[in-house]
């Protein structure tokens, strides 16, 4: 009797042993975590590119903008700054911090904000000196100076944890006239 069932047990684990049913589902679970990951990990760092490219071209147009203009009203100014949330559309506005400022360089090529206006950040203080690259630094011009900033916090962060800040800036000579003048700051072109 004894006998029997060992021989029982014995066919039966030689069964068990050859039955390849259950194998790709263990080889699924087994590679689940890892293709969870990689493509978890891809979704977060496309979007971090996509905000930092949106962040790019935030400050290319705030600059691009206000070049094309002479004088800047209060409401071009808000309409331009307005704009700037709209590229970043659809990331969160309350993240973006943008400054436009207008930078005059003098006959020696000492650079100084003329003025500055901001959305959700800090103006740059009217006289304040700015260094500036060497080849901007034509004497008796003037600049248009975009600077963007925004905090990008991973939607899922499971690859990428933490927040990044995204920054970005340029500068644009004005198209129209010497310098561009801002309505409610006394600014000239000389």
């Amino acid at each position: 009797m004894v006998r029997m069932l060992s021989g029982c047990v014995g066919a039966r684990l030689k069964r068990l042993a050859s039955d390849e049913r259950g194998v790709s589902a263990v080889e699924f679970a087994m590679l689940l975590p890892l293709m969870l990951a990689l493509y978890l990990g891809a979704v977060e760092v496309s979007q971090g590119i996509g905000a930092d490219r949106k962040v790019t071209l935030t400050a290319r147009t705030i600059a691009d903008l206000v070049s094309q203009a002479s004088n800047m009203t209060n409401t071009e100014m808000t309409n331009s700054l307005n704009a700037a949330k709209a590229v970043m559309a659809p990331m969160p506005e309350s993240n973006l911090k943008v400054t436009v400022s207008s930078v005059k360089i003098n006959s020696q090529g000492q650079a100084t904000i003329a003025w500055s206006d901001t959305y959700n950040g800090t103006k740059r203080a009217t006289g304040s000196s700015v260094t500036l690259p060497s080849a901007l630094k034509i004497p008796n011009s003037s600049l248009i100076w975009s600077e963007v900033q925004y905090t990008y916090k991973p939607t899922i962060g499971y690859v990428v944890s933490g927040t990044l800040t995204l920054k970005d800036q340029i500068f644009m000579r004005p198209r129209l006239s010497e310098c561009v003048t801002r309505e409610s700051v006394n600014s000239s072109c000389t």
